[in-house]
Order: structure tokens, then C-alpha cells, then sequence
């Protein structure tokens, strides 16, 4: 149950900026004894793999906080982020030893769905609201969602990591600003078009 937990809360912070769980995995697992990825994952531990994703995530953080070029970026991490989601998820729940089944590591692709699913949920919701935010802030408003953006999926991971158990309450906190923010997008595209011209 750790282990799905962990995978959770990793591919949700994959949603929002894909290379920061993988490398936290990925360091974790080549540096430390706190993940130990079975031999199928080992070359997320890689150095290419940490040095490819290092790079990734760098070029990530400077896009998406660039008005209209952040759009264009969650457009290509569509295909991205749900397959690092259920990557994540699938290497993570393998090598969880917390677990008293092993019912996740006889059905691998479970994880694989479920991190698809919860990554692209996220992922979905961050690339639609996006444009709504540059609009009402003139972009202004990129630099800063996007680096609540990343605190946030730097956040989710060290809780998946470390403490599983919470990571139930931060997904719900993090489904509750997903809902706000969508709430908040379709106020504004129903205020557009509704406005009454002015009399002549």
C-alpha cells in the first residue's frame, strides 16, 4: 500500500513538471539506500538518464515561465508527463519492500494505468489553465504559477518519498487548487464573450 502511495504522489508531481520526481528517484536510487530500483529500472539510476534529465528539467523550468512559450511546452510534455507518471509509478511500486503483498509487483501495469491517469489528470488540468492566468495577467502571472508549480511537484515527491502515509491529504489539496483554478477558468471564458457592447 506504501509503495502505491509513493507511486501516487510521484506521478501527480509528474504532472506538473515530469523531471523532478524522475530525478529525485533517480538520485535517490543511485546515491542512497532509500529507493532500491530492481534491475528492470536500474537505468533510470544511470548516469545518462540523470545527466539527459538534469538537462530537461533545466530547459523546463526557463520555458514554462515564459508567457505563450509555457503553452507551447505543456503542449509537447502532453505526450511526457503521463509516460514519466506511469514510469515513475511503476518503478517506484517494484521497488517498494514496505508493501506486505506483492500484488502490485505481480501487476505492473497497474501502476502503469494508474500513473498515466494521475499524471495526465494533473497535467491536463495545468495546461488549460495556463493560458487563462497569462491572459489575466498580461503574463505576468507565468513566472509566478510556474514556480509554485515546480515547489509544488518538488513537495508532492519528498512526501511520496518519505512520507507516504500523507500523500492521500496532499492529493486532495492539490485536486481542491486543480478545481479552484478550472472553476476560475471557466468563469473567465464565459465573462469574454458576454460582454454587452457599449452604446453608441
Amino acid at each position: 500500500m506504501l509503495a502505491a502511495l509513493t507511486g501516487m504522489g510521484l506521478s501527480a508531481a509528474a504532472g506538473l513538471n515530469a523531471y523532478i520526481p524522475f530525478l529525485m528517484v533517480a538520485l535517490l536510487a543511485r546515491f542512497t539506500d532509500v529507493i532500491a530500483l530492481p534491475q528492470s529500472y536500474a537505468w533510470i539510476e544511470s548516469t545518462w538518464a540523470i545527466g539527459v534529465a538534469a538537462v530537461l528539467l533545466l530547459t523546463e523550468v526557463v520555458l514554462d515561465k515564459i508567457a505563450i512559450v509555457d503553452s507551447l511546452n505543456d503542449a509537447v510534455a502532453t505526450f511526457i508527463r503521463p509516460t514519466v507518471g506511469g514510469l515513475i509509478f511503476a518503478a517506484t511500486s517494484a521497488a517498494g519492500k514496505v508493501d506486505s503483498s506483492s500484488w502490485m509487483q505481480d501487476h505492473p501495469w497497474v501502476g502503469v494505468v494508474l500513473g498515466v491517469a494521475i499524471s495526465g489528470i494533473v497535467h491536463a488540468t495545468k495546461a488549460t489553465t495556463r493560458p487563462a492566468v497569462n491572459i489575466s495577467t498580461v503574463g505576468l502571472g507565468a513566472p509566478v504559477v510556474s514556480a509554485a508549480e515546480d515547489t509544488t511537484s518538488v513537495g508532492l515527491s519528498l512526501i511520496a518519498v518519505f512520507l507516504p502515509v500523507l500523500v492521500i491529504v496532499a492529493l486532495v489539496l492539490l485536486a481542491w487548487v486543480m478545481w479552484w483554478a478550472w472553476r476560475q477558468f471557466r468563469r473567465m471564458k464565459r465573462r469574454r464573450p458576454g460582454r454587452s457592447p457599449s452604446p453608441a
